[in-house]
């Protein structure tokens, strides 16, 4: 048998699946009753051991077509991963991949405790180990650190648009899910991939129309240099962010952002609209939030997490810029809001 450590002190045992080895990491839970590879192939998990609160995990296999981008997660919890997938896209089962690439877990655990405790106490980190250490400083003192530049790309990449091209966009990787560029190409945009660190002058001449700023991992108050660029671009041309990209945005423009709890990871959680008045079911995955009266006189807030009220969207009308904290594109998850694409056309063709 193998152990889950947490840094409480809480030990949970389990059957190892995946790579064998010894892995400390922030333990988060996500709530989505499918998608499991979505989650796996999301680089926003950097530094992370995942708990699926599902308790069967596996059941379609392995689907190449729907990775999202690397695995970058440093563990995988389990109650039950099947061994015989049963889908007519399926390559090979779930276990194959974890192995491949390198990620420790375990199964036969007890979620829903790991989950409990979780919410009360809070995200901690945890250990996926065979011996029971007896001394909990090395976890305890773990953090998530250059998350951003361990996610990147780190060259230029081109994706031309789907059709007739009708704008340009230039996509700052954060550790973008690639359901973002398939997004603006399926609506005529062609898609400029920039790393993270690339400055705003070189992103300004390139003739883009817009500029979208992609999701990602760890603490956003980290990335100090993306946000010193975010101060030179934002302003210039229409600006969507999404999830991190939302939170630098926010921070480039004087506000701030905490961390939550426990912070919201799943394909389930309402969103208020506040303009129109509706709520949509989203997905989410992070573990910040931006703090919309830190914005007062530069921003309004435009969405609210109708569970824990914190701030889920930012309209800055003046800069032609609008953040969302959830993810429009949903893969995998509800596609509600996948409308919000359409408004950053729509804003770039006007501006051009």
């Amino acid at each position: 048998m193998s152990y889950l450590v947490l840094a409480n002190g809480t030990v949970f045992e389990g059957r190892r699946i995946g790579a064998h080895m010894d892995r400390i990491g922030e333990l988060v839970f996500t709530t989505g009753m499918e998608g499991y590879l979505e989650t796996l192939t999301d680089p926003s998990y950097y530094g992370q051991i995942v708990t699926q609160t599902f308790p069967l995990i596996g059941n379609y296999g392995v689907i190449e077509e729907d990775f999202e981008g690397n695995s970058t997660l440093f563990g995988y919890i389990v109650r039950d991963l099947c061994d015989t997938p049963s889908n007519f896209r399926s390559a090979y089962p779930l276990n194959e991949y974890l192995v491949a690439k390198g990620i420790p877990g375990l199964c036969g655990v007890d979620t829903r405790e790991i989950v409990r405790i979780t919410r009360e106490e809070g995200v901690m980190n945890a250990m996926i180990c065979d011996e029971i250490p007896s001394d909990l400083s090395e976890i305890r003192a773990f953090s998530v650190r250059n998350a951003v530049a361990s996610v990147s790309s780190n060259i230029k990449e081109y994706f031309p648009a789907d059709g007739e091209e009708k704008c340009k966009v230039a996509l700052i990787d954060y550790g973008a899910k690639h359901n973002i560029i398939r997004s603006l190409q399926k609506r005529g945009c062609s898609v400029t991939v920039w790393p993270s660190d690339t400055a705003a002058e070189t992103i300004l001449a390139s003739g883009a129309d817009g500029i979208m700023l992609s999701n990602g991992p760890g603490d956003p108050k980290e990335n100090t240099a993306c946000i010193a660029e975010l101060k030179k671009l934002i302003g210039k041309k229409p600006v969507f962010g999404i999830c991190l990209g939302h939170q630098l945005a926010a921070l480039a423009l004087g506000g701030d952002t905490v961390k939550l709890k426990y912070g919201h990871r799943g394909g389930n959680q309402p969103v208020r609209d506040l303009a129109a008045g509706r709520t949509y079911i989203t997905s989410q995955n992070h573990g910040y939030a931006v703090v919309a009266g830190s914005l007062k006189g530069t921003g309004t807030e435009s969405f609210r997490n109708a569970n824990d009220g914190s701030c889920e969207g930012m309209d800055y009308p003046d800069l032609n810029c609008f953040t969302v904290q959830f993810h429009p594109e949903a893969a995998s998850g509800p596609r509600d809001t996948a409308v919000l694409f359409d408004r950053f056309v729509e804003r770039m063709m006007k501006n051009a």
